[in-house]
């Protein structure tokens, strides 16, 4: 069976659709109207190897907030129905991403137990239209929405174009791995029986 969710949220402020599938080749069709984080979903769809479309329609006149937050929200709940049961998937996932200056550390449990921890540090207010401190309410968006564990934390690195980028390519090979089959597990990889 395709591991594969098309989530659809709509509010005074956002209309998102996102359609994802696990185990996909890394295309992507992305429009959230934000430039630089259009190309950070693409990144994430890329080196995860999952299909991702994207069509996202936020209140811009007022700021990003509501577009990339909602966004994390709708594929975090994309995710989650995506891997559906859990049975047979590897569960964690980790990547220490080079790029140039910057090294980028992601790990991911997904226990069903939503926690975000987000060790970086930015010293420019925005990249492009996307602005900087949305990149922690984005990743806390999905983590809470996905029922993850996530952990991300920058080891090293100075341009906040690099560092940005990391940490979606980095979340993108960590989800990769966790949401991997692996023929060893049967059933659920947890002592409890359910995740």
């Amino acid at each position: 069976m395709a591991r594969e969710a098309s989530i659809k949220r709509t509010t005074k402020e956002t209309d998102i659709s996102i359609k994802l599938e696990i185990d996909g080749k890394g295309t992507s069709q992305i429009n959230t109207g934000i430039g630089f984080f259009d190309h950070m979903l693409e990144g994430f769809s890329k080196h995860g190897f999952f299909d991702l479309e994207t069509s996202v329609y936020g209140d811009l006149v007022v700021d990003c907030h509501h577009t990339i937050e909602d966004t994390g929200i709708v594929l975090g709940e994309a995710i989650k129905k995506a891997i559906g049961d859990k049975k047979g998937i590897r569960r964690y996932g980790s990547c220490i991403l080079p790029m140039d200056e910057t090294l980028v550390l992601c790990a991911i449990d997904l226990s069903g137990r939503p926690y975000l921890v987000f060790d970086a540090e930015f010293t420019t207010d925005r990249v492009g239209y996307m602005d900087t401190e949305m990149v922690k309410e984005f990743f806390y968006a999905i983590s809470y929405s996905a029922g993850m564990n996530l952990h991300i934390k920058v080891l090293s690195g100075t341009n906040n174009h690099h560092i940005i980028e990391g940490m979606f390519k980095a979340f993108a090979r960590a989800l990769d791995e966790a949401t991997s089959i692996d023929e060893r597990i049967t059933g659920i990889l947890s002592t409890k029986g359910s995740l």
